[in-house]
């Protein structure tokens, strides 16, 4: 197919936009540099460097896409709360140029969102239909996006389908956002840096290899609706941080510092839907996915 992947620059995206050069579809990035690098791009796929906030549709036109994974994003909850209008821009404004230049070219949109961000605090594993309250401005954009994902499916008869992340990790993650917790104790290990925890670390996290996350997205292609993608396993940050220290064979203690604001305290997903209509299970157990990560920075 010809498949698109807005942010195909970044983390998430530039894997995503591997995985599908390597199975032999036309590939197409769009990702205006300002966190993705363009050395992620893989040489096969035509690159556009635009910001989503501006006008995609040409790029649309030129390229004809079957699919449009939208992956571009403001991630950042520092930024959001900070920064809310221009959090909205990229997230919600952005969102809504590549639903319209999707349905002018007869599109599909799969759309990147996230669960810990949209769900807010969890007193379990979150399913789909569990209730929407997010804790930052950053999972009031992407759960926006997503109302206009679903009415774009009712008003235009669109298929769009809708991707909830847990909290991804794996190589190319970037150590300055704060959302990559594993690429931030890494790179302080790797360096001999001091690590930090903010809060008391007994928060809990819902981690997923991002090779996991590339498959599920994959799997989205044929199928409509809203869909955890997460391992359904709570880590707290102390477990993980022990597990880092062991996978990168070092002895680590972590200096603690107040806790942020807008961060949740309990987030895991419940995935079984994903697993029932998707076929889509988690591959990699966290500690594989840490051996894994922690073995790529070479």
């Amino acid at each position: 197919m010809r498949a698109m992947v807005t942010g195909g620059a970044g983390f998430i995206g530039s894997h995503l936009a591997d995985a599908l050069v390597a199975r032999g579809d036309d590939v197409a990035v769009v990702d205006d540099l300002s966190r993705g690098k363009r050395e992620h791009v893989p040489a096969e796929a035509q690159f556009y460097k635009l910001d989503i906030q501006n006008d995609i549709a040409p790029t649309f036109g030129e390229f004809r896409p079957d699919v449009c994974f939208h992956l571009a994003a403001q991630a950042d909850v520092r930024v959001s709360v900070a920064r809310p209008a221009q959090d909205a821009g990229v997230n919600v404004i952005g969102s809504i140029n590549v639903l319209d230049a999707a349905r002018e070219h007869d599109a599909k949109v799969v759309f990147s969102s996230t669960g810990g961000a949209i769900y807010g605090e969890c007193d379990g594993p979150a399913a789909e239909d569990s209730a929407l309250e997010p804790l930052s401005p950053y999972g009031a954009a992407k759960l926006a996006a997503e109302v206009y994902i679903g009415t774009w499916n009712r008003l235009h008869g669109a298929s769009h389908a809708i991707v909830r992340y847990a909290n991804v990790f794996g190589p190319r993650q970037d150590a300055e956002l704060e959302g990559g917790v594993i690429a931030i104790f890494f790179d302080r290990m790797a360096s001999g840096e001091p690590t930090k925890i903010y809060g008391d670390g007994r928060q809990t996290r819902d981690f997923v290899h991002v090779s996991d996350i590339v498959a599920a997205t994959l799997a989205a292609v044929d199928a409509q609706g809203v869909f955890n993608i997460g391992g359904g396993e709570e880590t707290t940050i102390l477990d993980l941080h022990e597990l880092c220290a062991r996978v990168a064979g070092i002895d680590s203690e972590p200096q603690f510092a107040p806790e942020r604001i807008g961060e949740i305290r309990r987030s895991v997903l419940d995935a079984s839907r994903a697993e029932r209509e998707l076929g889509w299970t988690p591959r990699l157990t966290l500690e594989e996915g840490l051996r894994q990560t922690w073995e790529a920075r070479g």
